[in-house]
């Protein structure tokens, strides 16, 4: 039986009926944690590591992996703020009122769809054990930059390929699900409300470091 725009607005709001500091501190830790399992394979990855590990080659590899570990939660916070930002100015334009704390907790929810990238990245190379460090880097399960060939594609467009994935998709309809509940207008506006904010935002941020990159 199809839901009723009225009842997915209902259950939405009852999904995300929760302490959101607790859940932002899920978040923070489930992504910390996939991407110290990660390095670890990264590590095993590396021919000779054991002998490398004693002799303090990793030295600077696990300097940089604290410091983005401890990044991660003011890279996150960024990331909700900026995002809730441009669909604020979204409701805005569609002439919408919306108070912008509430986009943000609808954002926070939606994050965890990008859990699921880092979850398959783990469990694909437990599996199978990868020959290189470089492989385990160009692993971007269901995006454009998987589907192509690393060797034909320019550097400046590695990442802006690996950016637009199945789960990069899947966030812009949670969004408009999350404007939708807030607003009770039409999902279709509230989904086009979402590209022409978030989404132009994201290509106008692809396209700038796509132009600015050096190599």
């Amino acid at each position: 039986m199809a839901v009723s725009p009225t009842n997915l607005s209902q259950r939405t709001e009852e999904l995300i009926n929760f302490d959101k500091r607790i859940f932002f501190a899920f978040l923070v830790i489930t992504f910390i944690l996939l991407r110290y399992l990660t390095n670890i394979l990264i590590i095993e990855a590396i021919p000779g590591s054991n002998e490398l590990g004693q002799d303090g080659t990793f030295t600077f590899f696990h300097i940089f992996n604290t410091l983005n570990y401890l990044w991660t939660p003011f890279a996150l916070l960024w990331k909700f703020t900026l995002t809730a930002f441009l669909l604020w100015i979204g409701t805005f334009l569609f002439g919408f009122k919306v108070k912008y704390g509430e986009i943000w907790k609808f954002v926070l929810v939606a994050e965890m769809v990008f859990i699921l990238p880092d979850l398959i990245r783990l469990l694909y190379f437990a599996a199978i054990p990868p020959d290189n460090y470089w492989e385990i880097r160009n692993f971007h399960p269901f995006s454009i930059f998987s589907f192509l060939s690393t060797d034909n594609v320019p550097s400046r467009f590695h990442y802006p390929l690996q950016a637009i994935n199945l789960f990069e998709v899947s966030y812009w309809f949670l969004l408009a699900i999350g404007i939708h509940t807030l607003t009770g207008k039409n999902y279709k506006t509230c989904l086009g409300l979402v590209l022409s904010s978030y989404l132009v935002g994201l290509l106008l941020w692809l396209a700038y470091y796509a132009m600015v990159y050096k190599g």
